[in-house]
């Protein structure tokens, strides 16, 4: 994203990804032209799909969507950008694309997810797949501040500085102390007594900022 809020976009281009209309990769960036007249203020690219948010609160989405994770009720690819309509009357303030899913946080606070569901990255307390955005419950109550995705498992921090993980578990991921998956968000008890600021998944292992500019890893 520049500073007039234009999107670019490069590299392949074989789901849609990339936003032109069709399947070429572009070697170099080349602005997404149907954000013309829009403002985008945030990007998220996944696996084989992509997310913005323009000035307006809107999430848009395109490229490959087999598990649904484009979140337009279908399993279409779409070869350009097209405005997630279950977040009208919302303000989505972040979006993350992970592999085959995406999260977004709303303005006021809430975390929806949707997409590929198989390891639990959804925060559903099931492994279903999700058409359409979905409100993640286990939230109900809590602030989210911020949130990260990667292939199969989900990050999110509450505004007390708390991490929360779930999804696929294996090699650790989650920070939970084993290997187990997790189907509903769960408070990540190793960071007990710091604030975290951020957070980033990875396709192996999570990193996190504290408030004192520490990074961990796990």
């Amino acid at each position: 994203v520049t500073a007039d809020g234009a999107a670019w976009s490069f590299g392949s281009g074989f789901y849609g990804e990339l936003g032109h209309g069709d399947w070429q990769a572009q070697l170099l960036p080349k602005k997404i032209e149907a954000f013309t007249g829009r403002r985008v203020v945030a990007v998220s690219a996944g696996s084989d799909h992509s997310l913005a948010i323009t000035a307006n609160g809107s999430a848009w989405s395109w490229g490959g969507g087999y598990a649904g994770e484009l979140g337009h009720g279908d399993t279409q690819r779409q070869l350009l950008p097209k405005k997630v309509e279950v977040f009208a009357g919302q303000r989505v303030v972040a979006v993350a694309a992970g592999a085959r899913h995406s999260l977004a946080r709303t303005a006021d606070g809430a975390v929806w997810s949707w997409g590929e569901g198989r390891g639990g990255q959804l925060g559903h307390g099931d492994g279903q797949d999700q058409l359409l955005p979905k409100k993640i419950e286990a939230f109900a109550g809590q602030s989210v501040v911020a949130v990260s995705a990667k292939a199969v498992h989900s990050l999110a921090i509450t505004v007390d500085g708390s991490v929360w993980s779930w999804g696929f578990g294996g090699q650790g991921r989650l920070g939970h102390g084993d290997g187990q998956d997790q189907l509903l968000p769960k408070k990540v008890e190793g960071f007990a007594g710091q604030h975290v600021v951020a957070v980033s998944a990875g396709r192996h292992a999570s990193h996190h900022i504290t408030s004192d500019g520490a990074v961990l890893a796990r």
